[in-house]
């Protein structure tokens, strides 16, 4: 995907963060942009900057509130969108959230929540999306995260889910193909963004201490990392040069990983012992 002009994009979480610097740039690449999320202000004023990024006097913004955790609210909200903007030629799944904590004080009902919003929010949009988008190809991003291919230390549910993100996109990578929609996945490290801030509140020492060796990178460059591994239809799109050294060390070394991970883990837990 390298011509954006007078495409249609869909994005899921568009209103904030990684979805929003995404929409930014590709409204200035002269794409019609539509952005659903669960908060109406928010959305309001991430339109108008949205919008703000035209390159042209054409283009169409829209957008809607939409919870994608609810199979039924998915249907609705997007059947109406295409009726009023068009069949999209991309879809971004950028809607999720994380709770960090440690396993013992996660809830069910916390559990149940984040699968529902970071996994079923994916497969509710490309259920309803994907027969339409058959019609005429197109490319799909499910956005997963390091967390999807490397469990962390207290994000339990959280990497459950996008561990299943990534397996749920390989399978349909496959089945839609021969259809000419390509699908790739976006695993970003840890990355400046209110939902960031968010983890902060319940992150347990463990899960610091861990991160602390890595950057934290800005949503703009996430964005242009995205944009530039779709113009290369690759199926793992990681950002950051870190970020890839730990996805190949992963694979190669896992035993490594564990290691230095566990050692991280240790130190903090004999500190808090003492």
């Amino acid at each position: 995907m390298k011509d954006y002009n007078n495409k249609i994009v869909y994005l899921t979480g568009g209103s904030s963060g990684i979805g929003l610097a995404t929409a930014k740039m590709l409204a200035q690449k002269g794409a019609h942009v539509a952005i659903f999320a669960r908060r109406q202000q928010v959305l309001e004023e991430a339109i108008k900057e949205i919008s703000a990024c035209g390159s042209n006097a054409d283009q169409k913004f829209y957008y809607d509130l939409l919870d994608v955790s609810i199979h039924e609210d998915v249907d609705k909200v997007l059947q109406k969108a295409v009726s009023e903007f068009g069949i999209p030629d991309v879809l971004i799944n950028c809607a999720g959230r994380a709770k960090p904590d440690y396993f013992a004080e996660i809830p069910y009902m916390q559990f149940d929540e984040t699968i529902k919003i970071d996994l079923y929010g994916a497969w509710n949009t490309c259920a309803f999306l994907v027969p339409l988008m058959k019609k005429r190809g197109g490319y799909i991003v499910n956005v997963s995260s390091i967390c999807g291919f490397i469990g962390v230390f207290g994000y339990s549910d959280y990497s459950a889910a996008k561990f299943g993100v990534l397996g749920f996109s390989e399978a349909l990578r496959s089945e839609v193909k021969p259809q000419g929609i390509t699908v790739s996945v976006l695993c970003p490290p840890d990355t400046d963004t209110p939902g960031f801030v968010e983890e902060n509140k319940t992150k347990p020492p463990e899960t610091k201490a861990v991160e602390g060796t890595a950057g934290l990178m800005k949503p703009e460059e996430v964005a242009r990392a995205l944009i530039k591994g779709m113009g290369k239809g690759e199926f793992m799109i990681i950002p950051g040069g870190e970020s890839k050294f730990t996805y190949v060390m992963k694979r190669l070394f896992p035993w490594l990983v564990d290691m230095v991970m566990d050692s991280q883990i240790s130190t903090v837990q004999k500190k808090k012992a003492k």
